[in-house]
């Protein structure tokens, strides 16, 4: 069975508006250019009591999940606590985060507040950052990297590259076709019976409809399958004789 891949962005800043999150897009991009898909995004603020139970919830679930940001040595960094409790353990200095610091920085410069950004949760294995060698780390198919895109991207990079090759699919394999259905029965309770018969008969495809309105008045609907290709072709051959018999006009999406 393939796995469910998850992000978790975390940051009062993106949630307030000050900081346009950076990570969503580029997670699915970057899961979609090894076949996969990313099934579900969380934003959190910076609060370590909610963080913990997100956690809890998430490892508990077994999915693979890519967190971002709170995993600094700042009072608003909450990640490193928040996993810990999570996992029930205690933090303490990792020994190859610490040779990762000690290759950054010269011993004069290890203090103690730089010796917190690889302190991490009990038992975890690091997360290698290849921009400025301060690693994240990993635990539970969870992978906890900085907030800094520019760190944040390769490090995922390497986590799906590393550990999650056997799930990667050939994307040629996989397409996405859809109609844009127009008419005054064009619209989504109209054809819950089709979608839910296209789903059932199609249980390896992705079926999706997504309204469109110009101000209060809907302007078309795009209904469509994502999957193999001579599947995708065979489910929409289907829903085009069941849009016409409707009445309901429809053109290809372009």
């Amino acid at each position: 069975m393939s796995r469910t891949f998850g992000a978790i962005i975390i940051g009062d800043e993106i949630l307030s508006g000050k900081r346009q999150d950076k990570h969503f897009a580029k997670i699915a991009e970057m899961l979609g250019a090894r076949g996969l898909r990313l099934s579900w995004v969380e934003y959190l603020g910076d609060d370590r009591q909610h963080l913990t139970e997100t956690f809890k919830r998430t490892m508990a679930a077994g999915d693979v999940v890519f967190s971002c940001g709170g995993i600094g040595n700042t009072p608003d960094d909450h990640t490193r606590q928040a996993v810990a409790a999570a996992l029930g353990v205690a933090l303490e200095l990792h020994p190859e985060g610490f040779e990762e610091l000690k290759v950054r920085f010269a011993d004069e410069e290890i203090t103690e507040q730089r010796k917190q950004l690889v302190t991490f949760p009990a038992g975890v294995q690091i997360v290698p950052n290849p921009f400025n060698r301060i690693p994240g780390f990993m635990a539970n198919d969870h992978y906890f990297v900085p907030g800094f895109p520019q760190m944040a991207h390769p490090m995922i990079e390497w986590a799906l590259d590393t550990f999650y090759k056997a799930e990667f699919k050939p994307v040629a394999e996989t397409v996405e076709k859809a109609f844009l259905l127009t008419g005054p029965t064009a619209y989504e309770s109209a054809l819950l019976d089709l979608m839910e018969r296209i789903v059932a008969d199609y249980p390896t495809l992705r079926l999706f409809s997504l309204p469109s309105l110009v101000g209060k008045e809907r302007k078309h609907l795009e209904l469509g399958v994502e999957g193999a290709p001579a599947l995708v072709d065979k489910a929409m051959e289907e829903i085009r004789v069941e849009v016409e018999k409707r009445g309901i006009t429809w053109v290809w999406r372009q």
